[in-house]
């Protein structure tokens, strides 16, 4: 009996142990570490790519960076280093529900389905998804598409929203589903796909970082809707209160639009009329 007694409670002490290391928030593990691990995408230009130093740069994970200035100056450590994890779209959020990253930073779709899983701190950005294709075989609308291949990012809102826009209009049209936003670029290019569907602005930025964008083509018009946010573990209200004050302050100081310029500029000149108006929407006072 003693002897079960004593398993008894070394189990409770396991599970509380287990239970208490499961809830150490994220700026509690940022402290004791000094590393904040953010999760990016290699290839979504310009939300987040490796440069050709094979560094992680784009819009957002410029503005997680803006949050580890942050997390610096409210531990007061400047010595708090980060570690770039790269994600697939396959296994980001679950590299935040088992704590591989702090933050995922790239270009992802916030949704309520997926708000079960992780947490999303205030919009980022606002897309919608396009087709990308050759220039001498374009494809302007997913109507186009009738007796076709498209490719397509799996695990992306992108991929549920095609299946569901094809099946909507009747389209005779077969879906092949890759890895990466490169993958599916690189099936356009060898014409075993007419089209890539993603988000317009990754295929934007795919084409102006080709070595020869003038070949390729990206629909005008969008069969969705994207509002992208950053990802952080689900129920630690402290660390994403720490990235939307981050956002916020970059919006009411009007800084948000210098860091757009710096990724969208030479895609797109002017901020488009419903960004701006989500900027204004973060601009929550303090």
């Amino acid at each position: 009996m003693k002897n079960m007694i004593a398993l008894i409670a070394l189990a409770s002490m396991l599970v509380s142990g287990a239970s208490l290391a499961a809830e150490t928030s994220t700026l509690e593990q940022i402290k004791k570490s000094e590393t904040i691990r953010i999760g990016y995408r290699e290839a979504n230009p310009p939300m987040s790519f490796l440069n050709k130093d094979k560094q992680p740069v784009g819009y957002s994970v410029e503005l997680c960076l803006q949050i580890v200035n942050e997390v610096k100056s409210m531990m007061q450590n400047p010595n708090i280093a980060v570690r770039y994890v790269p994600v697939t779209a396959s296994n980001r959020f679950e590299a935040l529900s088992d704590n591989s990253i702090d933050i995922l930073c790239g270009a992802t779709t916030k949704t309520l389905s997926r708000s079960e899983v992780v947490d999303f701190t205030q919009l980022t950005f606002i897309t919608g998804a396009a087709l990308l294709s050759m220039k001498s075989t374009k494809v302007d609308a997913v109507t186009d598409l009738k007796g076709k291949k498209e490719a397509v990012s799996k695990d992306t809102t992108t991929m549920d929203t095609l299946r569901k826009t094809i099946r909507r209009k009747g389209i005779d049209a077969q879906i092949v589903e890759v890895d990466s936003a490169s993958a599916g670029m690189e099936l356009v290019i060898k014409g075993e796909v007419a089209a890539f569907a993603a988000d317009q602005i990754v295929l934007i930025g795919l084409v102006v970082t080709h070595m020869d964008p003038k070949q390729f083509a990206v629909s005008q018009d969008v069969f969705s809707f994207e509002p992208f946010a950053l990802a952080v573990r689900r129920n630690d209200a402290d660390f994403r209160l720490v990235a939307d004050r981050v956002l916020s302050r970059l919006s009411r100081s009007g800084n948000i639009k210098k860091i757009y310029k710096q990724w969208f500029g030479k895609y797109i000149t002017e901020v488009p009329d419903l960004l701006e108006a989500m900027y204004i929407l973060n601009t929550t006072p303090e």
